[in-house]
């Protein structure tokens, strides 16, 4: 069996989630211990929120409308388990666009209302998401490998998470999926890209990523 005939390899979907989740607990973190973040922290702080929630809701747009439809023409038999999923995705949509709505305010205001309804919207995010990719890894993710192949996973890839996005942004994106990851995943995440492209992105955007992570993180 080839290498694109393969089951579909789908340990990135797993490093996405723990990302999301990275920084989720990173952002309650710094918006809950004193002193808050003020100046050009709360505004970094409240950007990477609103950058986030983009981030989320154009991975759902995938799922539902590239990788979802794919899996159950190859296997209808999994069908319940991705109504189940469309189903979370409906009922995450609405805290992800309060979570928005929230970081634009406080980004842009100095209120200590706006950083407590930001806090209530990441917590009501949360509550809801949280179970989500933990059951989309769990249990979406082995029917997955077992209905497509590698190649079909690679085409879905390239047609939703790396086509529509600018060089720089996949840059960005790939800095934040290495933050923090281990040895494993380091590998997982920098296969994705050719070797060419992949030494700039790890290279040509590593002082970039620094900087942005520095001002929302640091006082």
């Amino acid at each position: 069996m080839g290498p694109s005939s393969a089951p579909a390899d789908t340990r990135i979907m797993g490093i996405v989630h723990g990302a999301l989740r990275r920084d989720l607990d990173r952002s309650h973190a710094a918006l809950t211990t004193k002193p808050y973040p003020q100046g050009r922290q709360r505004r970094a702080l409240g950007e990477h929120v609103m950058w986030l929630m983009g981030l989320l809701h154009a991975h759902h747009t995938g799922e539902d409308e590239g990788l979802w439809p794919l899996v159950r023409r190859r296997n209808p038999a999994a069908g319940p388990l991705l109504d189940s999923l469309d189903a979370d995705h409906r009922r995450i949509a609405p805290a992800i666009v309060t979570l928005t709505t929230a970081g634009r305010r406080y980004a842009a205001t100095t209120t200590d209302e706006a950083r407590s309804r930001l806090v209530a919207a990441l917590e009501a995010l949360t509550g809801v998401l949280v179970p989500h990719l933990e059951r989309e890894v769990a249990e979406a993710m082995p029917v997955v490998s077992a209905s497509i192949t590698q190649a079909e996973w690679h085409t879905w890839d390239q047609a939703y998470n790396v086509k529509p996005k600018s060089f720089r942004r996949l840059g960005i994106e790939g800095h934040w999926l290495l933050d923090g990851i281990d040895p494993e995943g380091y590998q997982v995440v920098v296969r994705q890209v050719p070797a060419v492209p992949r030494f700039i992105l790890l290279h040509g955007f590593a002082r970039s990523y620094r900087r942005q992570t520095a001002a929302r993180w640091q006082p």
